[in-house]
């Protein structure tokens, strides 16, 4: 396998359809590693979580005959206790899952030539790798950890979050009665109570939308949050308000709200991808506190995504009681360090 350095944006342009050809290739339906989306956040380093000063592109592309055969996505930088590392573009804050992009049975290949690669190539003059959310059932980490382990060098992996998911039978009830009676109970009785006492209308945002415009209002309901008032920094809200206009390119978009009189009262920032709806940000409107909107959309939206064949509801990384309320079952994204053994 021939291993290329691609450390400048121009050159990884370059890559665009190559890369997403890959994507197809290595069966990782992931929104996150689709270039639109890395692009996206590398032009914004996160939303400003990463100093465009201490940055630079190191993404390692494998070839076979002059065929792209795997990619390893990854940026040099540095901040406030995290040392200088490669890592994951798009890591850590906005990116629910990240990973190696590569076709399966190459995996063994890529990164024995990439533990060989990365320590020869000045440009990069760095041999450690912090790599986060990785998804605990990629087929990339019992191969790193042999193959690290076969180069010499120190691996260690660490659960960093559970990433619940709703798996969905093909039929509404099924799904109400996988929940526990209390549960079950709960999701009708607040759905009734919303609709009784309101005009209650589901809403998607249409493709030929004001996608702006729509994210203003969904940035605004998201500030109701403390935690997300943190979170909300002006970069943030350029990259948050950009991706979606790429995700709505991509067809990979899907804002939705609940109504109740007329006014939103919750609404979801979710992205579509292979029969599965990940749900990438929330906000509602506490006006509203009783009638629990954020619960009655995403009940709305689970028997949605029921009747139009998708096959799970993923809540992605966060360990929130609703998700469980709702008959999520954990899957975990991991953490990766791997450098030279300690003397």
């Amino acid at each position: 396998m021939e291993l290329v350095l691609i450390d400048k944006p121009e050159a990884w342009a370059d890559l665009e359809t190559e890369w997403n050809q890959l994507m197809e290739r290595s069966g990782t339906a992931n929104p996150f590693l689709e270039y639109w989306y890395l692009r996206t956040w590398w032009e914004h380093l996160g939303g400003g979580e990463w100093p465009e000063t201490e940055s630079r592109l190191a993404i390692v592309a494998g070839y076979e005959d002059g065929v792209l055969k795997a990619v390893a996505p990854f940026f040099i930088s540095r901040k406030k206790d995290h040392p200088i590392a490669l890592r994951f573009i798009g890591q850590i804050e906005v990116t629910d899952y990240l990973d190696f992009i590569a076709e399966k049975d190459v995996l063994e290949e890529f990164f024995s030539e990439l533990f060989d690669f990365i320590p020869e190539h000045k440009q990069i003059d760095i041999n450690r790798f912090s790599l986060a959310n990785l998804r605990n059932d990629s087929p990339s980490l019992p191969v790193l950890a042999r193959i690290a382990e076969e180069k010499g060098l120190s691996y260690e992996a660490q659960i960093l979050q559970p990433a619940p998911v709703i798996s969905l039978p093909r039929d509404w009830e099924d799904y109400l009665q996988s929940l526990s009676k209390k549960q079950r109970h709960e999701m009708r009785r607040k759905e009734r109570n919303a609709e009784q006492n309101f005009d209650t209308r589901l809403v998607f945002a249409p493709k030929d939308a004001d996608i702006e415009q729509e994210m203003r209002e969904f940035l605004e309901l998201m500030r109701n949050e403390v935690n997300k008032q943190q979170f909300l920094s002006a970069g943030t809200e350029n990259f948050l308000i950009e991706l979606a206009h790429k995700a709505n390119q991509q067809g990979k978009l899907l804002l939705c709200y609940l109504y109740l009189n007329g006014e939103k009262a919750a609404a979801y920032f979710n992205f579509l991808s292979d029969r599965k709806l990940l749900v990438y940000n929330t906000g509602w409107n506490p006006r509203f506190l009783k009638a629990s909107p954020g619960w009655v959309l995403l009940g709305k939206l689970v028997r949605w995504a029921i009747e139009n064949g998708l096959d799970e509801v993923d809540l992605m990384r966060g360990d929130e009681d609703y998700k469980y309320r709702f008959g999520a079952q954990d899957r975990h994204v991991v953490g990766v360090e791997i450098g030279p053994q300690k003397a």
